[in-house]
């Protein structure tokens, strides 16, 4: 087994165990029995469980492949549909580090800053993509502060809240059919319209 195998069996020992203890709740120990290998490997791989913590986000966290995106946010139309279709892919197909990072932030852990180091470029671009698309007549609405935050909701509430599923009763939606009718929720809201 490389290095590299090492290292990423580490890392979704601890996404995983992060995702259902937490990171205080989870011990060093606990993460090097989940990989399959000695507890020394943490340490000698990471340098510590709080590295172990932050190169789930750097190795990870889809987000920081937002640069290879840059020449084609550059229509707000279609930056809007690669924001909202990364967001939700990011949550739906990552559940256990969406749900740390939510965990984290809604605990205002001591970790939160460095989070932030990786999400708000996301939230960034999203508020860079609506400006641009206001001064191009393309998005209509009054507030850029209020039209960022309501977008924002838009894509993180949906599946991260399991108290509303009593009052939810038409079942699973495939991925497509939830991208798409958050595109249409999203795009309608800013005066587009319907586009699919």
């Amino acid at each position: 087994m490389t290095e590299a195998d090492i290292k990423l069996r580490i890392l979704l020992a601890a996404r995983k165990l992060f995702a259902m203890q937490g990171y205080e709740g989870t011990s060093v120990r606990q993460i090097c029995e989940e990989a399959g290998g000695n507890v020394a490997l943490v340490s000698y791989h990471f340098g510590g469980k709080e590295n172990v913590f932050y190169a789930l986000f750097e190795h990870l966290f889809p987000g920081n492949r937002l640069p290879e995106f840059e020449e084609e946010m550059k229509d707000p139309m279609k930056g809007i549909r690669i924001l909202i279709e990364g967001v939700i892919r990011f949550k739906v197909e990552d559940p256990e580090l969406a749900a740390i990072m939510q965990h984290e932030i809604n605990m205002r852990t001591p970790r939160i800053e460095r989070i932030g180091g990786y999400v708000f470029p996301v939230w960034k671009k999203l508020r860079e993509v609506l400006q641009t698309g206001r001064e191009q007549g393309l998005f209509h609405f009054r507030s850029l502060d209020n039209t960022l935050q309501f977008v924002m909701s838009a894509l993180i509430y949906p599946q991260c809240n399991s108290f509303i599923d009593p009052l939810l009763q038409e079942g699973e939606q495939s991925l497509e059919q939830l991208i798409e009718d958050t595109e249409n929720f999203i795009l309608q809201g800013l005066g587009v319209g319907r586009v699919g």
